[in-house]
């Protein structure tokens, strides 16, 4: 159990170090729960690192995203649905269509090549 243990400080020395950032108490735990009291015995080593920055540049404001046009009418969508519906239709009846033809071409080779198989009998030994 020693990674509960160890998960447990680390969530303690984040929240120790969220509040030193902040400056706010975290009100999910009060000073009595055991969070707390890990809290109180990790203790925070800062680490040393360089960071080199240029001068600061403003970041340019963001621009809300535009909005859609609002659609015209109702009639407008009515239409597109009828249209969108009817183009699947055709879509489906052409795929209808088109594996009749291949199932067909099959049977027909098919039929062709029993037909035209000579009745030899195997050799015997």
């Amino acid at each position: 159990m020693k990674w509960i243990a160890e998960r447990d400080a680390l969530i303690a020395q984040t929240m120790a170090f969220v509040q030193s950032v902040t400056g706010k108490k975290d009100a999910l735990h009060p000073p009595e729960s055991p969070m707390a009291t890990a809290a109180a015995s990790v203790q925070i080593v800062p680490v040393n690192t360089v960071v080199e920055t240029g001068p600061l540049q403003a970041a340019p404001p963001t621009q809300p995203l535009p909005l859609p046009p609002p659609r015209a009418a109702s009639h407008d969508v009515r239409t597109e649905m009828q249209a969108r519906i009817a183009n699947f239709r055709k879509h489906q009846e052409r795929f209808e269509r088109e594996r009749e033809e291949y199932c067909a071409a099959t049977l027909t080779k098919l039929r062709a090549a029993i037909r035209d198989a000579s009745p030899r009998r195997p050799a015997e030994k």
